[in-house]
């Protein structure tokens, strides 16, 4: 039902685009179609389904929109994201570094192709002229996409594959299904040189939504990823592009170290936060149920 619901939508969101756009291939033709798929294909569909599924129509609860957690715990998470920069740079360019047999050369020549497009047509995405330009893109590359991809992702494939938990086999379960939800997170962006970073973070974010039984926490992280990202280019475009090479490279090449001690401070962080969310206080107050 998710899938073809999700299928529906994405039909009539590039409909939309062909017909009153006239499939516009310009920045902002490019910017309303990503906005109208974002909303179609990750967005419109697990809100349409968690209604359905949930036996008094109440979507924010199935998706576990309607729990909240402590202040500390978003700032952790917020915490973790900026921290993650080095680290991400690293793992990124390691998986840059991976190269296919000589049998599959024109398919690496392929991806390579597919990547430098990307590229470009993120740079193109993120130039803004002044403050107005800036805040569209936080919302169109960071805030949309954190909201949408977590519904889709964590908020309704991760919980199907799920199933519940309990015993050995069920929480065996729990994991596959966020490794498996974090592996199709990745390749669906279809860019296969940052595709194990992406899939680290997704398994993460996976892990997260478990702990704390609230996927606004998840969505604050990706929406910090992304923001991060929107606003450093921003800011070092000012700079020039050495500024924004060196946005990019922190943490890798030359400064992997940095980038070492990057997944060393998450790791740190990641415990904390599931110390902190997962072990009963003296009273017995479960901070993910809210039940004593």
């Amino acid at each position: 039902m998710w899938l073809g619901i999700m299928a529906v939508l994405t039909v009539i969101a590039m409909g939309v685009w062909l017909v009153v756009l006239g499939g516009s291939r310009t920045t902002e033709g490019l910017k309303w179609l990503q906005f109208l798929q974002t909303v179609g294909t990750f967005l419109l569909p697990p809100l349409c389904c968690a209604w359905l599924w949930e036996a008094e129509h109440k979507p924010f609860r199935w998706l576990k929109l309607d729990r909240g957690t402590e202040w500390q715990v978003f700032l952790a998470a917020i915490g973790i994201m900026v921290c993650a920069i080095p680290g991400i740079n690293l793992l990124a360019d390691l998986n840059s570094r991976v190269t296919l047999p000589e049998g599959l050369a024109s398919i690496e020549h392929i991806l390579k192709q597919q990547e430098e497009a990307a590229a470009v047509l993120t740079e193109q995405f993120l130039q803004a002229d002044g403050i107005g330009g800036l805040l569209v893109n936080i919302g169109l590359m960071a805030l949309l996409p954190a909201i949408a991809e977590e519904l889709s992702f964590r908020g309704t494939l991760q919980q199907i594959l799920e199933e519940g938990q309990g015993d050995k086999v069920q929480r065996t379960r729990v994991h596959a299904a966020i490794w498996v939800t974090a592996f199709v997170f990745s390749a669906i962006h279809m860019q296969f040189y940052g595709f194990v970073p992406r899939m680290l973070m997704g398994a993460m974010f996976g892990y997260v939504f478990l702990w704390t039984g609230s996927l606004w926490v998840p969505v604050t992280m990706h929406f910090t990823n992304n923001a991060i990202a929107v606003v450093s280019y921003y800011l070092f475009d000012e700079i020039g592009e050495n500024g924004k090479n060196y946005a990019d490279t922190i943490g890798a090449g030359t400064n992997w170290w940095f980038g070492v001690l990057s997944l060393a401070a998450v790791g740190g962080l990641l415990w904390w936060l599931y110390r902190r969310v997962t072990y009963p206080d003296q009273r017995g107050y479960d901070r993910r149920t809210h039940i004593r």
